[in-house]
């Protein structure tokens, strides 16, 4: 059997995921069509590329020759597969994705309507769920992709940058910092503070930005913690405190006139929406669209 790449990428998913059946569960096949097209694999080579141990398999140095070259072809597919879609206009398909709460809520539906009119036969399917249950759809395989706002991190998912956020000060219209040239963190600490709930990605960025800029946490009045954007957007508007939420979240609001946004001097309170998938997955082409789009658009006029 002449080699292939679709040997190439079971023979890598075997060595990431150190058994068959693992390997078979990833890529959505039976484990005797995993064993199969191995042992064609090392037919082909005329050498064996594990060795076979009760509970696991060990790449033999023949395997660990050919790993690295396993892992560029898989690279290589992904980066040609993401070239492409910028070429693929009659391209359709049906998009299963995760979204965490702030980018499904604030970001996305400002971007799926352009998405849309370029890729009209794409339809994307959205879920708003947290960065937990997105982790456990990915590594099940039961979505495609997911986009975060919180820094994940796990041996079995890659994790790609795609859009950068920034945080500003959020105060009801008529505030009298509003009369002032410059806002600190010591102007903030005379005023009720609004938090997102602890354990948020948005809280976490919020008092890190301040851990860097040497200040703590706790010289702001922390007068409640909500569980939501939208929450903590009333509040605000009712005059119940001040708070650092996403310009792309409070938009609409600005617009109106009822909230306003200014920045804290010396403060930079800045993230990143990444997209986060299988590492042994290769991604339809529709999702190489839709993330190739997002990094490659100017996005700042949905953003702000």
């Amino acid at each position: 059997m002449a080699l292939s790449f679709h040997m190439l990428h079971i023979f890598y998913t075997v060595a990431e995921k150190g058994t068959f059946s693992a390997a078979a569960q990833s890529l959505h096949m039976t484990q005797p069509g995993v064993t199969m097209q191995i042992q064609a694999l090392e037919d082909h080579f005329g050498t064996k590329m594990f060795r076979r141990m009760p509970k696991a398999v060990e790449l033999t140095d023949a395997g660990l020759a050919l790993l690295p070259y396993a892992r560029q072809m898989v690279e290589l597919m992904a980066q040609t597969e993401r070239e492409m879609s910028r070429f693929t206009r009659e391209l359709g398909g049906r998009l299963e994705l995760g979204t965490s709460l702030t980018i499904g809520e604030y970001i996305l539906p400002r971007l799926i309507g352009p998405f849309n009119r370029e890729f009209p036969h794409i339809t994307v399917s959205m879920k708003v769920m947290n960065t937990a249950q997105i982790m456990e759809g990915v590594l099940a395989h039961s979505l495609t992709f997911g986009l975060v706002e919180a820094g994940i991190e796990h041996p079995d998912l890659v994790v790609e940058p795609l859009l950068h956020d920034e945080l500003k000060l959020v105060l009801p219209a008529g505030h009298e910092l509003l009369h002032q040239e410059r806002i600190t963190v010591d102007d903030l600490s005379r005023y009720p503070f609004i938090m997102r709930e602890r354990g948020s990605g948005t809280r976490r960025i919020v008092e890190e930005a301040l851990q860097r800029g040497g200040h703590s946490p706790s010289e702001l009045r922390i007068a409640m913690d909500l569980g939501s954007t939208g929450a903590i957007k009333s509040a605000v508007e009712a005059g119940l405190g001040l708070s650092i939420l996403s310009g792309s979240t409070v938009k609409h609001e600005v617009a109106l006139g009822v909230l306003e946004l200014r920045e804290i001097e010396g403060i930079r309170f800045e993230r990143s929406f990444s997209s986060v998938y299988h590492r042994t997955a290769l991604l339809p082409l529709p999702a190489v669209t839709f993330m190739t789009f997002i990094r490659d658009k100017e996005l700042s006029q949905w953003l702000t």
